[in-house]
């Protein structure tokens, strides 16, 4: 078992240590304040039939925010690729992990898509009332899929500076934004 912890390369500690990378972490952890606060105001609201159920849905925001913000500077993805890479060599399919890991990456994106599937249809009277709200993690989705299969030319065109701003803060900036404004909004709602 020591041994292979001892092959890892991920270490915790903090992942991204730059003041945009500060940043970030504090906006994702104001979005987790906002849906939190939105789910304890949504869950004493009155409102029509199915609305009340409107707190698990800010409770789950609140959640995926919290997370992302845990991931963003613990980098936990690096972590689930390092072990898949020693496990592979530990196995000895390391010179197959191209197929494994499009597999991987495939049934990923599959189960996420199934999953927001399943939510915009279960729960559609949630997203009409925030589309702030189905904007902002439709862009973080969208931007979190392109880094996990990370082709070459789409990083490339991450890492493009505007203004002095590279494209991925932007990006990842603007949806946790608008989450943040949706949960503020849901937050604000009367009891």
């Amino acid at each position: 078992m020591f041994e292979f912890l001892d092959q890892l390369r991920w270490r915790p500690r903090i992942g991204d240590p730059s003041v945009m990378g500060w940043l970030t972490v504090a906006a994702y952890a104001a979005a987790a304040v906002a849906c939190w606060v939105a789910a304890r105001r949504t869950s004493a609201a009155p409102g029509p039939p199915g609305r009340g159920r409107d707190f698990l849905m800010w409770w789950a925001m609140a959640a995926v925010m919290g997370l992302l913000c845990l991931n963003k500077q613990l980098d936990l993805q690096s972590l689930v690729t390092d072990l898949g890479r020693v496990a592979a060599r530990s196995q000895g399919w390391y010179a197959e992990r191209r197929g494994v890991q499009k597999a991987v990456v495939l049934a990923t994106l599959g189960v996420a898509l199934s999953t927001s599937v399943v939510a915009l249809v279960r729960f559609r009277p949630f997203w009409k009332r925030h589309p702030l709200l189905f904007a902002g993690l439709s862009l973080l989705g969208t931007f979190i899929a392109v880094r996990a299969i990370s082709f070459h030319h789409v990083d490339s065109l991450l890492k493009t500076r505007f203004i002095g701003v590279k494209m991925n803060w932007f990006l990842e900036l603007s949806g946790i934004a608008l989450v943040w404004m949706a949960a503020a909004r849901a937050g604000q709602a009367k009891k």
